[in-house]
């Protein structure tokens, strides 16, 4: 039985794996600093920002890994390649993210009517190279973080720590100049909430692209009412879309033809489908078997 298959080509954003490299050498300074800082001031804030910087570290490498599996060629073994790397690599980001998110709020709970005496003076200083150094890596990952879910996962880390960093500067003032010991809990929370928060919808994200679920932009139904619209098309069915990965976004289906045609009249009558499913919906990578009068399940959507 043939298939037809084409890749429709476009412009891909080349996304930078070097400045990962750069992200995570500013967070391993960071993270040590914050370490050390928050042991000699005794702030759990500062002790927990330096966790999400060191959870950023290893997400930081994660995402690099990945980064450097997706660009391989595919093979006989990999006819793929690695491309769903990158997916893997935001669902672990993202799952750390929530994992660290509750191990800060069971300790900030706990010394939130208990609060010690803190040294603010020093978690001031550290929250504001925390700001400035976690703020200069989510500026060198911005541009990437808009064209890829890995670099999106990164990217969410290192823009949380730097909210947190603000949030520890915020209490550390709150510290030095009322004596509120209690608001280094307060912003301990806030910052796991936030992380929670944030970790969802890229939770969501890639476990939609892991299953191999249709996008949330696409709309089968309409797909088919366009597709049926070109002369010499009877049926579109047994139709699949999903994304490989960031870039690549598949459709298979079988078309069942109006006529008996030649295979040349096909290939024509595929070019026409393939320029309304890339237009339209943006389908870059189609896999169309061609049929006429084949007794098969004719549903949009079959269940194997």
């Amino acid at each position: 039985m043939g298939h037809n298959h084409n890749h429709v080509h476009i412009h891909k954003h080349e996304v930078e794996g070097k400045n990962l490299v750069y992200s995570i050498l500013l967070n391993l300074l960071i993270t040590i600093a914050q370490i050390v800082g928050g042991i000699i001031s005794g702030s759990l804030a500062l002790i927990s920002d330096a966790l999400h910087n060191f959870s950023d570290v290893l997400s930081l490498v994660f995402s690099l890994i990945a980064h450097k599996l997706s660009r391989r060629k595919a093979s006989i073994n990999n006819t793929f390649g690695y491309k769903r790397a990158e997916l893997i690599a935001a669902f672990i980001n993202a799952i750390t993210l929530i994992i660290v998110a509750l191990f800060l709020v069971y300790e900030a709970s706990s010394r939130l009517f208990h609060p010690e005496p803190i040294k603010s003076g020093l978690v001031i200083w550290l929250a504001i190279l925390g700001i400035i150094v976690n703020g200069g890596s989510v500026l060198l990952l911005k541009k990437d973080s808009e064209h890829n879910l890995n670099m999106k996962s990164a990217y969410l880390h290192l823009l949380t720590d730097m909210m947190a960093s603000v949030a520890v500067l915020v209490g550390g003032l709150l510290m030095k100049f009322y004596g509120w010991f209690w608001v280094d809990s307060l912003m301990t929370l806030l910052i796991a909430f936030y992380l929670i928060y944030v970790s969802y919808d890229l939770i969501k994200s890639a476990t939609k692209m892991l299953m191999l679920f249709t996008p949330d932009f696409i709309d089968i139904k309409e797909i088919v009412r366009e597709v049926h619209k070109i002369k010499g098309v009877n049926k579109l069915h047994h139709i699949h879309v999903w994304h490989l990965n960031d870039e690549e976004l598949h459709l298979e289906a079988h078309l069942d033809c109006s006529h008996d045609i030649k295979m040349s009249e096909f290939n024509d009558l595929l070019h026409e489908v393939e320029h309304v499913l890339f237009d339209q919906f943006h389908i870059n990578h189609i896999n169309i078997q061609p049929e006429f009068n084949k007794e098969d399940p004719k549903d949009f959507i079959v269940q194997d």
